[in-house]
């Protein structure tokens, strides 16, 4: 009667096999992972700015969206502007609402810094009236450089462009981000005694 079966130099074998390539593979696909989720951040970013750009046209009425807490890393809503104090007033009718983790950083340049209001006519204004244009950079995790960016034209066009440049706002994103993952207070005077 003769037995079928590894031995036991064939099953250390095949193990030992099977842990390197886990260990080549691993670091591959949570690179493939970062990259699909700030692709897909940039995205929502984007589609989020058309569909107030949309709503405030077909209402004929000014609509903001705002990143929740000040970052756009946090995600962000969008309302319709009825007393004119945009995300101040919490009686502002919410439209849409996206909330995110915060591990996918976005920063944008001063005019859309942590919001973006959109008149009747679809036109991206400040407060004041004039004209407001800006860019939204979607952050790598480990160095200072967008990876995608929303921009947004004074006309109200919106586009997605993915070019890997330095940014120095990512810069300053990353290190608060490392901060926070350290649990460290970001500024001295913010320590306790």
């Amino acid at each position: 009667m003769q037995q079928r079966g590894f031995t036991l130099i064939e099953l250390l074998l095949g193990l030992i096999v099977s842990s390197i390539l886990a260990h080549l593979t691993v670091p591959g696909l949570k690179t493939l992972l970062e990259s699909q989720q700030q692709r897909s951040a940039a995205q929502s970013l984007a589609s989020g700015l058309r569909f107030a750009r949309t709503e405030a046209i077909a209402r004929n009425r000014a609509v903001v969206i705002h990143a929740l807490n000040n970052d756009w890393s946090h995600g962000w809503r969008v309302i319709v502007d009825v007393s004119g104090r945009g995300p101040l007033d919490e009686d502002n009718p919410v439209l849409l609402e996206r909330q995110d983790s915060g591990r996918v950083a976005i920063v944008g340049n001063g005019p859309v810094k942590s919001q973006v209001r959109f008149s009747g006519m679809g036109e991206p204004v400040f407060y004041g009236g004039g004209f407001r244009a800006g860019t939204l950079h979607v952050c790598g995790t480990d160095q200072a450089q967008s990876l995608h960016q929303v921009v947004l034209a004074p006309s109200g066009r919106i586009s997605l462009r993915r070019d890997s440049v330095e940014q120095a706002l990512c810069r300053s994103y990353s290190g608060t981000l490392a901060l926070r993952a350290a649990n460290v207070p970001a500024a001295p005077w913010a320590w306790r005694k």
